[in-house]
């Protein structure tokens, strides 16, 4: 949901960069928070040889992309060369997941293992998510399926655990350094009641849906977040 939320916060244009960032990051924690305890009621598996190094991981990167975040506001000290750094990056990054999972079948992923390779691609994930302001699901689905071979459903898994612990990371270093109060955050309940909601109707959806058309409705939005973020980038360097 992050990967949504932000590129349209930008278009919206009624915040600065890091307000959207911390708007995403406590609407995207309170889906993440939802979705796992729906996957524990659920009893889905969860190896935790791997979701724990990369939950620690995106801890670590969490601090990381929030850091490199505070350093390019400071060094362009505008608002729109900030955004257009960040679309920039999450349209590459979009673009680079559209295509793996329109060809993952031609792709022969990796069977990584190890607490160590866990660990480092969690502070990759962690760096994306705090620093574009967003959850970063799709994303770490695909590195997870490609570097883990693991399947959806378990990447998903997976996924939730290094989001839910990146946007703690985020959220406790704004907690410790500015505080929420220098941020307008009078919107957030309705985007977190909002996003809750939704996050419900996608699971009833899912279940009504097979997965060929799940598939093509997953990279229909790939595309359309990528036409977000170019739209972003076209008008803030017009700007």
């Amino acid at each position: 949901g992050g990967v949504i939320i932000k590129p349209l916060m930008d278009v919206l244009h009624g915040f600065d960069v890091q307000t959207i960032g911390v708007l995403s990051s406590l609407t995207v924690f309170s889906m993440s928070v939802v979705s796992i305890g729906k996957q524990m009621l659920a009893r889905t598996k969860i190896p935790f040889g791997t979701a724990i190094p990369l939950a620690l991981g995106s801890v670590v990167g969490g601090l990381a992309g929030e850091h490199l975040l505070q350093l390019i506001v400071d060094a362009l000290q505008a608002n729109a060369a900030v955004t257009v750094v960040q679309n920039v990056v999450l349209g590459l990054l979009i673009l680079a997941v559209f295509l793996y999972m329109k060809n993952k079948s031609r792709i022969p992923s990796r069977q990584l293992r190890g607490a160590a390779v866990a660990l480092l691609v969690g502070v990759f994930l962690g760096v994306c998510s705090s620093f574009l302001g967003i959850g970063g699901g799709p994303i770490n689905v695909a590195l997870i399926i490609y570097l883990f071979s693991f399947d959806t459903k378990t990447a998903t898994v997976c996924s939730l655990v290094t989001i839910l612990f990146a946007q703690i990371s985020k959220l406790a270093t704004v907690a410790l350094t500015t505080g929420f109060a220098v941020f307008d955050l009078s919107i957030a309940p309705v985007m977190i009641v909002g996003a809750i909601a939704g996050g419900f109707i996608g699971a009833s959806l899912n279940k009504k849906c097979s997965e060929a058309a799940v598939e093509k409705a997953f990279n229909a939005v790939q595309l359309v977040v990528l036409a977000i973020a170019v739209f972003n980038i076209v008008r803030n360097l017009m700007a």
